[in-house]
């Protein structure tokens, strides 16, 4: 069994487990139109809870999953980052891996708050689980989050495609020391 997710602090953010209570707010950053058209076609509301409990129960199976993400002064729900566990049938270099996201409301991109928090994220990762590939998977028109994803050491790995035809880039970050 996994131990308490832990709470991460930096300057400006508050990044914890969420609770059943962010799903509303999950829902709402999901399904805002900018961030809508790098998730593929709309999902139901029943598709989005399985996307939330995967990033949540990430926590229980392998002691990391998502974190919520709230400025320290404030306690609405800015986006989400993490890294959780999944499957997404995108071959044996993707699937099975400790998997990076992060999804930030309309109002808060463009303030480097999404790499804050996955800095943040990948240094608690790397110092609490040893070495360890991760990888991500960005949609090629997304310019903002595979400019980040530079900025956080992944590199480009190829392109993936999702059962539903969705076409993917995909990215690793090698072991940090590597």
């Amino acid at each position: 069994m996994a131990v308490d997710p832990p709470i991460l602090l930096t300057e400006r953010l508050e990044l914890r487990a969420p609770v059943a209570s962010d799903f509303a707010a999950s829902v709402a950053i999901v399904s805002q139109p900018e961030a809508a058209r790098f998730f593929g076609p709309q999902t139901s509301t029943a598709d989005q809870f399985l996307r939330f409990c995967r990033g949540a129960g990430s926590w229980l199976l392998y002691d990391y999953g998502l974190f919520v993400i709230r400025m320290r002064e404030d306690e609405q729900v800015i986006g989400t980052c993490g890294i959780f566990h999944t499957w997404r049938d995108l071959g044996p270099d993707f699937d099975d891996e400790p998997e990076a996201g992060w999804m930030l409301t309309k109002e808060s991109r463009g303030k480097g708050l999404a790499g804050e928090a996955m800095g943040a994220v990948l240094g608690w990762f790397d110092r609490t689980h040893g070495p360890r590939r991760v990888v991500c998977m960005i949609d090629p028109a997304n310019a903002p989050s595979i400019k980040l994803a530079d900025k956080l050491g992944f590199a480009s790995l190829r392109e993936g495609e999702l059962p539903d035809g969705t076409t993917l880039r995909l990215f690793e970050r090698p072991p940090a020391g590597c």
